[in-house]
C-alpha cells in the first residue's frame, strides 16, 4: 500500500555520527530505499519537489546534508563522501539503495558504486560530476578563477556565491535575467547559507575520491543519466562519457534546463525518474 505524507511529523530526522563529524538526514516511507544526494554548496532541500512523491510511490526516501553543507558538520580534515554515505546507510539499517544524485551528488554516487558496489542498487545521475575528470569549459574556468579571487575579500562571500550562480544556475547560454527570479533566489539563499555556516571548513580538508573517470566501465548497476541542454559542455561531456562507458546506461537530455534539471524542468525529470525507478527489479 502506498504511504502518503500528510504532515512533516511523519518524516524521521536526526544526526548520524561519521568520522570526526555528523550528518543530518531526513527519511520517510517504507519499501526500497532511494537516497537523494544534493549538489555542491546546496543542501537536501534541493530535492523538496521529489522527496514527497518518492514516498507516495511506495519507496523509502532518504536525503541528507553532505559534510560541509546544511546542518551537517563542517569539514575539519580529509574524509570520503562515499564512506560518509555508507555510514548513513549503516545507521539507518539500509543494506543497499538506489542513489539519485545531482552534480556533486552524482559524483559521490558514482564513487560509492565503485568503492562499495554492494551498497548500490541503481544510479540516477543528474548533471553529473565525475571524480578524476577536470573542468575544461572556458566559461566554467573563468568563474572558478573569480571565485578563488573572491576568497578573503571584504565582499568575497557575496561575489563567491554570485559566480556559483553564474556557473551552476544560469549556465553559459543565458544571462541571469533569463532565469526565473524566485528559483535563482532559492539557490542563492542555499549557497549563501552554506558559505556562512561552513566557511571555516573551506580548505580544512580534502575529499578522498576514487577516480571514477577511468573506471566507469566497472559500474554494474542499472544507470540513467540526465543533462540539461543549457548546461556547460563539461557536464554534457560527462553525461556522454557515462552513457558510453557504463554498460546499459541510458542518457536523457532535459530541454529548457541548465544544471539544476530537477528544478527547471521538474515534470519531465520526475516522469523520467519515476519510469526508471519503476523499471527496477529491487
Amino acid at each position: 500500500m502506498t504511504q502518503r505524507i500528510t504532515a512533516w511529523s511523519e518524516i524521521d530526522n536526526g544526526l548520524v555520527p561519521v568520522d570526526e563529524g555528523e550528518l543530518f538526514y531526513e527519511t520517510a516511507g517504507s519499501g526500497p530505499a532511494v537516497v537523494l544526494l544534493h549538489g555542491g554548496m546546496l543542501d537536501q532541500h534541493m530535492w523538496d519537489e521529489q522527496f514527497t512523491w518518492l514516498v507516495n510511490s511506495g519507496l523509502r526516501a532518504i536525503r541528507y546534508d553532505a559534510r560541509g553543507h546544511g546542518l551537517s558538520s563542517t569539514v575539519t580534515g580529509d574524509f570520503a563522501h562515499h564512506d560518509d554515505l555508507c555510514a548513513l546507510l549503516d545507521a539507518l539499517d539500509v543494506p543497499s539503495a538506489v542513489l539519485v544524485g545531482l552534480s556533486h551528488g552524482a559524483r559521490v554516487a558514482l564513487d560509492t558504486a565503485l568503492a562499495h558496489p554492494g551498497r548500490v542498487t541503481a544510479l540516477a545521475l543528474a548533471s553529473p560530476g565525475i571524480s578524476g575528470r577536470a573542468f575544461t569549459d572556458p566559461f566554467v574556468l573563468a568563474h572558478i578563477k573569480e571565485q578563488v579571487a573572491a576568497i578573503g575579500a571584504p565582499d568575497g562571500a557575496e561575489r563567491y556565491v554570485e559566480h556559483f550562480l553564474r556557473i551552476w544556475v544560469d549556465g553559459p547560454h543565458r544571462e541571469p535575467s533569463a532565469v526565473h527570479p524566485g528559483f535563482r533566489e532559492r539557490m542563492r539563499a542555499s549557497a549563501a547559507a552554506n558559505v556562512e555556516v561552513h566557511a571555516d571548513g573551506m580548505g580544512a580538508g580534502m575529499p578522498l575520491e576514487v577516480g571514477a573517470a577511468d573506471r566507469l566501465g566497472e559500474v554494474r548497476v542499472p544507470t540513467v543519466v540526465f543533462d540539461g541542454d543549457l548546461d556547460s559542455r563539461d557536464i554534457s561531456a560527462n553525461a556522454h562519457a557515462i552513457a558510453l562507458a557504463v554498460p546499459g546506461a541510458r542518457r536523457v537530455r532535459i530541454p529548457g534546463a541548465a544544471h539544476m534539471v530537477n528544478l527547471e524542468n521538474t515534470p519531465l525529470f520526475d516522469h523520467e525518474l519515476h519510469a526508471f525507478l519503476s523499471s527496477l527489479d529491487y
